[in-house]
Protein backbone atom coordinates (compact mmCIF):
# COMPACT_ATOMS: atom_id res chain seq x y z
CA UNK A 1 0.00 0.00 0.00
CA UNK A 2 1.49 3.45 -0.80
CA UNK A 3 2.12 5.66 2.07
CA UNK A 4 -0.71 8.11 2.86
CA UNK A 5 1.12 11.69 2.61
CA UNK A 6 0.19 14.87 3.53
CA UNK A 7 2.10 17.66 1.44
CA UNK A 8 1.33 20.93 3.34
CA UNK A 9 3.43 22.99 -0.03
CA UNK A 10 1.06 21.89 -2.46
CA UNK A 11 -0.71 19.06 -4.52
CA UNK A 12 0.29 16.12 -5.16
CA UNK A 13 -0.64 14.25 -8.62
CA UNK A 14 -2.31 10.85 -7.01
CA UNK A 15 -1.64 8.78 -9.73
CA UNK A 16 2.14 9.15 -9.63
CA UNK A 17 2.45 8.02 -6.37
CA UNK A 18 4.84 5.44 -6.69
CA UNK A 19 7.27 3.31 -3.57
CA UNK A 20 10.87 1.09 -4.53
CA UNK A 21 14.04 1.14 -3.34
CA UNK A 22 13.74 2.27 0.18
CA UNK A 23 11.67 5.64 -1.03
CA UNK A 24 8.00 6.98 -2.49
CA UNK A 25 8.03 9.69 -5.12
CA UNK A 26 5.25 11.36 -6.41
CA UNK A 27 5.04 14.46 -8.97
CA UNK A 28 3.55 17.62 -7.11
CA UNK A 29 2.19 21.34 -7.75
CA UNK A 30 3.86 23.99 -5.22
CA UNK A 31 1.01 26.16 -3.89
CA UNK A 32 3.68 29.00 -3.61
CA UNK A 33 4.38 29.21 -7.08
CA UNK A 34 2.69 26.51 -9.47
CA UNK A 35 5.92 24.73 -10.35
CA UNK A 36 5.90 20.73 -10.41
CA UNK A 37 8.64 19.15 -8.58
CA UNK A 38 9.14 15.36 -7.64
CA UNK A 39 8.86 14.96 -4.22
CA UNK A 40 10.85 11.80 -2.28
CA UNK A 41 10.41 10.45 0.77
CA UNK A 42 13.09 8.78 1.80
CA UNK A 43 15.83 7.78 -0.50
CA UNK A 44 16.95 10.42 -2.44
CA UNK A 45 20.19 9.62 -3.49
CA UNK A 46 21.36 10.10 -7.36
CA UNK A 47 18.43 13.13 -8.27
CA UNK A 48 20.43 16.44 -8.37
CA UNK A 49 19.21 20.45 -6.68
CA UNK A 50 17.76 18.73 -3.89
CA UNK A 51 15.91 20.76 -1.59
CA UNK A 52 15.20 19.57 1.85
CA UNK A 53 11.53 20.80 3.52
CA UNK A 54 10.14 18.67 6.17
CA UNK A 55 10.60 15.14 5.41
CA UNK A 56 10.24 15.82 1.63
CA UNK A 57 13.25 15.98 -0.70
CA UNK A 58 12.14 18.40 -3.30
CA UNK A 59 13.46 18.39 -6.64
CA UNK A 60 13.35 20.04 -10.09
CA UNK A 61 12.34 18.28 -13.40
CA UNK A 62 15.40 17.73 -15.12
CA UNK A 63 16.75 15.27 -17.44
CA UNK A 64 19.11 13.70 -15.00
CA UNK A 65 16.56 13.52 -12.54
CA UNK A 66 14.30 11.80 -15.30
CA UNK A 67 17.00 9.27 -15.80
CA UNK A 68 17.22 8.47 -11.99
CA UNK A 69 13.50 7.91 -11.60
CA UNK A 70 13.59 5.48 -14.79
CA UNK A 71 16.02 3.78 -13.37
CA UNK A 72 14.26 3.40 -9.97
CA UNK A 73 11.17 2.69 -11.41
CA UNK A 74 11.34 0.10 -14.80
CA UNK A 75 7.74 0.85 -16.20
CA UNK A 76 9.11 4.53 -16.65
CA UNK A 77 11.13 3.00 -19.90
CA UNK A 78 9.86 2.81 -23.41
CA UNK A 79 10.29 -1.03 -24.74
CA UNK A 80 9.48 -2.66 -27.80
CA UNK A 81 6.20 -3.30 -28.67
CA UNK A 82 6.41 -5.68 -31.44
CA UNK A 83 3.54 -6.66 -33.81
CA UNK A 84 0.61 -6.32 -30.68
CA UNK A 85 -1.59 -2.96 -31.77
CA UNK A 86 -0.18 0.58 -31.32
CA UNK A 87 -0.94 4.19 -31.23
CA UNK A 88 1.14 6.90 -31.77
CA UNK A 89 0.87 9.92 -29.99
CA UNK A 90 2.77 12.91 -30.83
CA UNK A 91 3.34 15.60 -28.51
CA UNK A 92 5.15 19.09 -30.06
CA UNK A 93 4.50 20.53 -26.61
CA UNK A 94 5.71 18.50 -24.00
CA UNK A 95 2.75 18.42 -21.93
CA UNK A 96 0.02 16.10 -23.79
CA UNK A 97 0.78 12.60 -22.29
CA UNK A 98 -1.30 12.74 -19.31
CA UNK A 99 -4.35 13.74 -21.68
CA UNK A 100 -3.16 10.83 -23.55
CA UNK A 101 -3.18 8.25 -21.15
CA UNK A 102 -6.59 9.52 -19.70
CA UNK A 103 -7.77 8.58 -23.28
CA UNK A 104 -6.20 5.36 -23.74
CA UNK A 105 -7.70 4.33 -20.82
CA UNK A 106 -11.33 5.75 -21.13
CA UNK A 107 -10.99 4.24 -25.16
CA UNK A 108 -9.39 0.87 -24.22
CA UNK A 109 -9.95 -0.35 -20.87
CA UNK A 110 -8.44 -3.70 -21.93
CA UNK A 111 -5.50 -2.25 -23.01
CA UNK A 112 -5.50 -4.23 -26.60
CA UNK A 113 -3.60 -0.79 -28.26
CA UNK A 114 -0.25 -0.55 -27.22
CA UNK A 115 1.31 3.52 -26.69
CA UNK A 116 4.28 5.72 -27.88
CA UNK A 117 3.50 7.93 -26.34
CA UNK A 118 7.38 9.69 -26.96
CA UNK A 119 7.36 10.34 -30.99
CA UNK A 120 8.77 12.92 -33.09
CA UNK A 121 10.48 13.20 -35.96
CA UNK A 122 13.65 14.66 -37.22
CA UNK A 123 11.58 17.44 -39.17
CA UNK A 124 9.24 18.16 -36.14
CA UNK A 125 12.64 18.59 -33.74
CA UNK A 126 14.66 20.61 -36.06
CA UNK A 127 11.17 22.95 -36.21
CA UNK A 128 10.05 22.84 -32.72
CA UNK A 129 14.40 23.08 -31.09
CA UNK A 130 13.69 20.16 -29.14
CA UNK A 131 16.08 17.16 -28.94
CA UNK A 132 15.02 13.62 -28.49
CA UNK A 133 16.36 13.85 -25.09
CA UNK A 134 13.86 16.51 -24.24
CA UNK A 135 10.83 14.61 -26.43
CA UNK A 136 11.54 11.42 -24.33
CA UNK A 137 11.90 12.93 -20.93
CA UNK A 138 8.86 15.00 -20.81
CA UNK A 139 6.80 12.00 -22.09
CA UNK A 140 8.50 10.52 -19.01
CA UNK A 141 7.43 12.50 -16.71
CA UNK A 142 3.77 12.03 -18.33
CA UNK A 143 3.75 8.78 -17.91
CA UNK A 144 4.79 9.19 -14.35
CA UNK A 145 2.50 11.61 -13.17
CA UNK A 146 -0.62 9.64 -15.05
CA UNK A 147 0.90 6.29 -13.00
CA UNK A 148 0.87 4.67 -16.58
CA UNK A 149 2.29 1.06 -15.43
CA UNK A 150 2.09 -0.98 -19.04
CA UNK A 151 4.32 -0.23 -21.98
CA UNK A 152 4.85 2.09 -23.94
CA UNK A 153 7.00 3.13 -26.82
CA UNK A 154 9.78 5.65 -28.29
CA UNK A 155 9.69 6.45 -31.64
CA UNK A 156 12.44 7.79 -33.24
CA UNK A 157 9.85 9.24 -36.50
CA UNK A 158 11.01 10.06 -40.27
CA UNK A 159 14.52 8.79 -39.61
CA UNK A 160 16.53 9.90 -43.60
CA UNK A 161 20.17 9.45 -42.87
CA UNK A 162 22.45 7.65 -40.49
CA UNK A 163 23.48 10.60 -38.71
CA UNK A 164 19.96 10.94 -37.69
CA UNK A 165 20.13 7.66 -35.17
CA UNK A 166 22.94 9.17 -32.68
CA UNK A 167 20.28 11.34 -30.53
CA UNK A 168 17.62 8.65 -30.18
CA UNK A 169 19.99 5.78 -29.49
CA UNK A 170 21.92 7.46 -26.73
CA UNK A 171 18.88 8.23 -24.76
CA UNK A 172 17.31 4.88 -25.51
CA UNK A 173 14.11 5.34 -28.17
CA UNK A 174 12.71 1.42 -28.92
CA UNK A 175 11.42 1.91 -32.13
CA UNK A 176 13.07 3.57 -35.37
CA UNK A 177 10.77 4.50 -38.00
CA UNK A 178 13.36 5.00 -41.26
CA UNK A 179 12.46 6.86 -44.15
CA UNK A 180 13.86 6.52 -47.30
CA UNK A 181 11.71 8.66 -49.46
CA UNK A 182 14.26 10.67 -50.42
CA UNK A 183 15.41 7.80 -52.22
CA UNK A 184 12.21 7.03 -54.90
CA UNK A 185 11.99 7.29 -58.05
CA UNK A 186 8.61 8.78 -58.73
CA UNK A 187 9.36 9.07 -62.26
CA UNK A 188 9.61 5.08 -62.51
CA UNK A 189 6.02 5.45 -61.89
CA UNK A 190 5.36 6.70 -66.04
CA UNK A 191 8.92 5.60 -67.17
CA UNK A 192 8.94 3.43 -70.58
CA UNK A 193 10.30 0.24 -70.39
CA UNK A 194 13.90 1.13 -71.85
CA UNK A 195 14.48 3.92 -69.34
CA UNK A 196 13.19 0.96 -66.38
CA UNK A 197 15.56 -1.15 -67.77
CA UNK A 198 18.67 1.87 -67.30
CA UNK A 199 17.47 2.96 -64.09
CA UNK A 200 17.54 -1.22 -63.04
CA UNK A 201 20.98 -1.59 -64.48
CA UNK A 202 22.54 1.12 -61.82
CA UNK A 203 21.07 0.51 -58.81
CA UNK A 204 23.58 -0.34 -56.44
CA UNK A 205 23.42 -4.16 -56.43
CA UNK A 206 25.86 -5.07 -53.80
CA UNK A 207 23.85 -2.70 -51.43
CA UNK A 208 21.19 -5.02 -52.23
CA UNK A 209 22.49 -8.17 -51.76
CA UNK A 210 21.52 -9.10 -55.55
CA UNK A 211 21.42 -8.96 -58.97
CA UNK A 212 19.08 -8.30 -61.87
CA UNK A 213 18.49 -12.23 -63.25
CA UNK A 214 18.20 -13.31 -59.42
CA UNK A 215 15.26 -10.78 -58.91
CA UNK A 216 13.72 -12.06 -62.30
CA UNK A 217 14.08 -15.86 -60.99
CA UNK A 218 12.33 -14.72 -58.00
CA UNK A 219 9.53 -12.75 -59.14
CA UNK A 220 8.53 -13.46 -62.29
CA UNK A 221 8.76 -17.39 -62.33
CA UNK A 222 4.96 -18.17 -62.03
CA UNK A 223 2.12 -16.76 -60.38
CA UNK A 224 2.61 -15.89 -56.51
CA UNK A 225 -0.80 -16.84 -54.82
CA UNK A 226 -1.79 -15.40 -51.63
CA UNK A 227 -5.29 -16.21 -49.47
CA UNK A 228 -6.85 -13.63 -51.28
CA UNK A 229 -4.67 -12.83 -54.11
CA UNK A 230 -2.64 -13.64 -56.82
CA UNK A 231 -0.07 -11.71 -58.00
CA UNK A 232 1.85 -12.25 -61.62
CA UNK A 233 4.95 -10.17 -62.08
CA UNK A 234 6.41 -9.78 -65.95
CA UNK A 235 9.13 -7.20 -66.40
CA UNK A 236 7.85 -4.21 -66.81
CA UNK A 237 5.94 -4.37 -63.30
CA UNK A 238 9.22 -5.42 -61.89
CA UNK A 239 11.74 -3.13 -63.56
CA UNK A 240 8.79 -0.60 -62.40
CA UNK A 241 9.28 -1.83 -58.47
CA UNK A 242 12.87 -2.04 -58.55
CA UNK A 243 13.43 1.36 -60.43
CA UNK A 244 11.30 3.31 -58.18
CA UNK A 245 11.93 1.19 -54.45
CA UNK A 246 15.17 -0.09 -55.54
CA UNK A 247 17.67 2.83 -53.77
CA UNK A 248 15.33 3.17 -50.67
CA UNK A 249 15.38 -0.38 -50.29
CA UNK A 250 19.63 0.00 -50.37
CA UNK A 251 18.82 3.64 -48.22
CA UNK A 252 17.09 1.52 -45.99
CA UNK A 253 19.38 -1.70 -45.69
CA UNK A 254 22.07 0.64 -44.85
CA UNK A 255 20.29 2.54 -41.81
CA UNK A 256 19.34 -1.07 -40.31
CA UNK A 257 22.67 -2.06 -40.66
CA UNK A 258 24.19 1.02 -39.20
CA UNK A 259 21.32 0.78 -36.03
CA UNK A 260 21.69 -3.03 -35.40
CA UNK A 261 25.62 -1.84 -34.49
CA UNK A 262 24.87 1.36 -32.34
CA UNK A 263 21.75 -0.80 -30.10
CA UNK A 264 24.43 -3.25 -29.64
CA UNK A 265 21.90 -5.78 -29.02
CA UNK A 266 19.48 -4.33 -27.30
CA UNK A 267 15.87 -5.00 -28.46
CA UNK A 268 13.84 -2.26 -30.88
CA UNK A 269 11.47 -1.84 -32.81
CA UNK A 270 12.27 -0.76 -36.70
CA UNK A 271 9.70 0.40 -39.25
CA UNK A 272 10.08 1.06 -42.84
CA UNK A 273 7.67 4.17 -44.55
CA UNK A 274 7.03 4.95 -47.78
CA UNK A 275 4.42 7.10 -47.44
CA UNK A 276 5.18 10.45 -48.23
CA UNK A 277 5.87 9.74 -51.92
CA UNK A 278 3.89 10.91 -55.18
CA UNK A 279 2.34 7.51 -56.21
CA UNK A 280 0.56 4.73 -54.57
CA UNK A 281 2.15 1.40 -53.74
CA UNK A 282 0.95 -1.25 -55.70
CA UNK A 283 -0.03 -4.53 -54.25
CA UNK A 284 3.53 -5.90 -56.59
CA UNK A 285 5.51 -3.13 -55.20
CA UNK A 286 4.30 -3.59 -51.90
CA UNK A 287 5.21 -7.18 -51.95
CA UNK A 288 8.13 -6.88 -53.30
CA UNK A 289 9.50 -4.35 -51.07
CA UNK A 290 8.34 -6.61 -47.79
CA UNK A 291 10.29 -9.39 -49.70
CA UNK A 292 13.82 -7.82 -50.27
CA UNK A 293 13.65 -6.24 -46.85
CA UNK A 294 13.41 -10.05 -45.68
CA UNK A 295 15.84 -11.77 -47.96
CA UNK A 296 18.01 -8.65 -46.85
CA UNK A 297 17.66 -9.68 -42.91
CA UNK A 298 15.56 -6.28 -42.17
CA UNK A 299 13.60 -7.19 -39.80
CA UNK A 300 10.41 -4.80 -39.79
CA UNK A 301 8.02 -4.79 -36.98
CA UNK A 302 5.29 -2.43 -39.49
CA UNK A 303 5.49 -1.07 -42.78
CA UNK A 304 3.53 1.98 -44.61
CA UNK A 305 2.68 2.15 -48.03
CA UNK A 306 1.27 5.03 -49.42
CA UNK A 307 -2.11 4.03 -50.42
CA UNK A 308 -4.48 5.52 -53.05
CA UNK A 309 -6.45 8.69 -52.00
CA UNK A 310 -5.01 11.71 -49.93
CA UNK A 311 -3.40 11.44 -46.16
CA UNK A 312 -3.22 15.19 -45.38
CA UNK A 313 -2.32 17.02 -42.43
CA UNK A 314 -5.33 17.32 -39.94
CA UNK A 315 -8.09 16.33 -41.93
CA UNK A 316 -10.36 13.06 -42.62
CA UNK A 317 -9.18 10.77 -45.65
CA UNK A 318 -9.72 12.70 -48.84
CA UNK A 319 -10.53 10.08 -51.92
CA UNK A 320 -13.01 7.72 -52.93
CA UNK A 321 -14.07 5.20 -49.91
CA UNK A 322 -14.44 2.02 -51.97
CA UNK A 323 -11.22 2.21 -54.05
CA UNK A 324 -9.44 2.17 -50.62
CA UNK A 325 -11.04 -0.65 -49.13
CA UNK A 326 -10.09 -2.39 -52.40
CA UNK A 327 -6.39 -0.93 -52.18
CA UNK A 328 -6.42 -1.89 -48.44
CA UNK A 329 -7.48 -5.47 -48.36
CA UNK A 330 -4.47 -5.95 -50.93
CA UNK A 331 -1.93 -4.69 -48.37
CA UNK A 332 -3.54 -6.30 -45.75
CA UNK A 333 -3.53 -9.28 -47.66
CA UNK A 334 0.13 -9.30 -48.29
CA UNK A 335 0.89 -8.42 -44.66
CA UNK A 336 -0.84 -11.51 -43.70
CA UNK A 337 1.06 -13.68 -46.22
CA UNK A 338 4.86 -12.51 -44.82
CA UNK A 339 3.04 -12.18 -41.17
CA UNK A 340 6.03 -10.61 -39.54
CA UNK A 341 5.54 -7.21 -39.43
CA UNK A 342 2.05 -5.31 -39.18
CA UNK A 343 1.12 -1.88 -41.58
CA UNK A 344 1.42 1.22 -40.28
CA UNK A 345 -1.15 4.25 -40.95
CA UNK A 346 0.94 7.40 -41.55
CA UNK A 347 -0.77 10.81 -41.14
CA UNK A 348 -3.42 8.79 -39.28
CA UNK A 349 -4.45 11.73 -37.19
CA UNK A 350 -8.03 12.43 -38.11
CA UNK A 351 -8.78 10.28 -40.59
CA UNK A 352 -12.06 8.78 -38.75
CA UNK A 353 -14.18 7.82 -41.82
CA UNK A 354 -11.35 4.98 -42.32
CA UNK A 355 -10.64 3.75 -39.70
CA UNK A 356 -13.60 1.26 -39.22
CA UNK A 357 -11.85 0.20 -42.70
CA UNK A 358 -8.79 0.18 -41.24
CA UNK A 359 -9.70 -2.06 -38.00
CA UNK A 360 -11.99 -4.64 -40.35
CA UNK A 361 -8.77 -5.68 -42.98
CA UNK A 362 -5.80 -5.54 -40.79
CA UNK A 363 -6.95 -6.72 -37.66
CA UNK A 364 -4.79 -6.58 -34.57
CA UNK A 365 -1.83 -6.07 -37.08
CA UNK A 366 -1.88 -2.24 -37.12
CA UNK A 367 0.00 1.02 -36.31
CA UNK A 368 -1.74 4.20 -36.27
CA UNK A 369 0.72 6.86 -36.28
CA UNK A 370 -0.34 10.77 -35.28
CA UNK A 371 1.58 13.60 -34.86
CA UNK A 372 0.00 17.60 -35.05
CA UNK A 373 -3.38 16.91 -33.73
CA UNK A 374 -2.40 16.97 -29.92
CA UNK A 375 -1.08 20.62 -30.98
CA UNK A 376 -4.34 21.53 -32.64
CA UNK A 377 -6.30 20.15 -29.14
CA UNK A 378 -3.46 22.78 -27.03
CA UNK A 379 -5.00 25.62 -29.71
CA UNK A 380 -8.42 24.65 -28.95
CA UNK A 381 -7.79 25.38 -25.56
CA UNK A 382 -5.91 28.40 -26.33
CA UNK A 383 -8.72 29.96 -28.51
CA UNK A 384 -11.04 30.09 -25.42
CA UNK A 385 -8.45 30.87 -22.73
CA UNK A 386 -6.94 33.51 -23.99
CA UNK A 387 -8.34 34.82 -28.09
CA UNK A 388 -5.40 37.80 -28.27
CA UNK A 389 -2.49 34.94 -27.90
CA UNK A 390 -4.52 32.61 -30.58
CA UNK A 391 -5.30 35.64 -32.92
CA UNK A 392 -1.61 36.14 -33.06
CA UNK A 393 -0.75 32.79 -33.80
CA UNK A 394 -3.52 32.72 -36.46
CA UNK A 395 -1.65 35.63 -38.31
CA UNK A 396 2.43 34.20 -37.73
CA UNK A 397 0.07 30.89 -39.17
CA UNK A 398 -1.08 33.34 -42.45
CA UNK A 399 2.79 34.64 -42.60
CA UNK A 400 4.40 31.72 -42.38
CA UNK A 401 2.54 29.04 -43.89
CA UNK A 402 3.97 29.17 -47.44
CA UNK A 403 7.41 28.94 -46.32
CA UNK A 404 5.87 25.99 -43.53
CA UNK A 405 4.32 24.30 -45.83
CA UNK A 406 7.24 22.70 -47.87
CA UNK A 407 7.68 19.25 -47.27
CA UNK A 408 4.41 18.51 -46.32
CA UNK A 409 1.44 17.97 -49.48
CA UNK A 410 -1.91 19.70 -48.06
CA UNK A 411 -4.83 21.35 -49.92
CA UNK A 412 -5.03 24.40 -48.04
CA UNK A 413 -6.34 27.48 -49.47
CA UNK A 414 -5.02 29.90 -47.03
CA UNK A 415 -6.97 32.79 -48.57
CA UNK A 416 -10.28 31.00 -47.36
CA UNK A 417 -9.13 31.62 -43.49
CA UNK A 418 -10.09 34.65 -42.42
CA UNK A 419 -7.78 37.02 -40.66
CA UNK A 420 -7.80 37.58 -36.73
CA UNK A 421 -9.28 41.22 -37.43
CA UNK A 422 -12.22 39.32 -39.20
CA UNK A 423 -13.00 37.77 -36.55
CA UNK A 424 -14.64 38.11 -33.23
CA UNK A 425 -13.35 36.21 -30.11
CA UNK A 426 -15.99 33.63 -30.10
CA UNK A 427 -15.51 32.58 -33.56
CA UNK A 428 -12.60 30.81 -32.75
CA UNK A 429 -12.85 27.94 -31.01
CA UNK A 430 -14.81 27.01 -34.48
CA UNK A 431 -11.75 27.38 -37.14
CA UNK A 432 -10.26 24.50 -35.81
CA UNK A 433 -13.30 22.35 -37.23
CA UNK A 434 -12.65 24.30 -40.53
CA UNK A 435 -10.73 21.97 -43.32
CA UNK A 436 -8.03 25.27 -44.37
CA UNK A 437 -7.93 26.47 -40.83
CA UNK A 438 -7.06 23.69 -39.65
CA UNK A 439 -3.96 22.51 -42.22
CA UNK A 440 -2.97 26.28 -42.06
CA UNK A 441 -2.33 25.40 -38.13
CA UNK A 442 -0.72 22.98 -38.25
CA UNK A 443 1.75 23.16 -40.15
CA UNK A 444 3.07 26.90 -38.89
CA UNK A 445 3.72 24.86 -35.91
CA UNK A 446 7.31 25.58 -35.70
CA UNK A 447 6.59 29.20 -36.44
CA UNK A 448 3.83 29.36 -33.92
CA UNK A 449 6.17 27.69 -31.41
CA UNK A 450 9.40 29.33 -31.96
CA UNK A 451 7.51 33.10 -31.11
CA UNK A 452 4.66 32.20 -28.69
CA UNK A 453 6.07 28.58 -27.07
CA UNK A 454 6.49 30.16 -23.67
CA UNK A 455 3.31 31.98 -23.50
CA UNK A 456 1.59 28.89 -24.94
CA UNK A 457 2.91 26.12 -22.53
CA UNK A 458 2.18 28.44 -19.48
CA UNK A 459 -1.62 28.77 -20.20
CA UNK A 460 -1.50 24.99 -20.92
CA UNK A 461 -0.25 24.36 -17.27
CA UNK A 462 -2.49 27.13 -16.35
CA UNK A 463 -4.97 25.20 -18.09
CA UNK A 464 -4.12 21.40 -17.45
CA UNK A 465 -7.63 20.03 -16.51
CA UNK A 466 -9.30 21.83 -20.15
CA UNK A 467 -6.40 20.43 -21.83
CA UNK A 468 -6.44 17.15 -20.54
CA UNK A 469 -10.60 16.67 -21.15
CA UNK A 470 -9.90 17.91 -25.16
CA UNK A 471 -7.57 15.26 -25.53
CA UNK A 472 -9.49 12.36 -24.09
CA UNK A 473 -12.74 13.82 -26.52
CA UNK A 474 -10.11 14.00 -29.27
CA UNK A 475 -8.58 10.67 -28.85
CA UNK A 476 -11.43 8.23 -27.83
CA UNK A 477 -12.56 8.91 -31.52
CA UNK A 478 -9.33 7.87 -32.80
CA UNK A 479 -8.73 5.08 -30.78
CA UNK A 480 -12.49 3.08 -29.94
CA UNK A 481 -12.32 1.73 -33.51
CA UNK A 482 -9.39 -0.19 -33.18
CA UNK A 483 -10.67 -2.22 -30.04
CA UNK A 484 -14.24 -2.49 -30.57
CA UNK A 485 -17.08 -1.46 -27.98
CA UNK A 486 -16.30 -1.02 -24.64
Amino acid sequence: MLTDIDFPMGTIYPDSLAEGDGSTCFLARLSEDGARRLGVIGDAAGFEQVDLIEDFALCPLTAHNAATLRARFPWLNPVPLGMQTSFGFGDRIGCATPGHVQALRQADPSGAVAPIFAQQSVRENTRTGRMPQEVLDDATWGVFQAGWRGPWGADADHVKEVSDLAPFVAVGYTFYTVDPSDHVDNAAQTDSLDALRRKTEALPWGTLQSSYPEMVSRYCAGSIRLDSLTLEFDEAILSRALAKYGRALAHTVTIARELAARMGGRAYDLEMSVDETDTPTSAHEHYFIAGELARCGVPVVSLAPRFVGKFQKGVDYMGDLAAFEVDLARHAAIMRHFGTYKLSIHTGSDKFSIYPLIAQHAGGCVHVKTAGTSYLEALRVLATANPGLFKAALELAHARFERDRKTYFLDCQPERVPHADQLADGDLPGLLEDFHARQLLHVTYGSILDELDGALTALLDRHEAAYQAALVAHFQRHIQPFVGEP
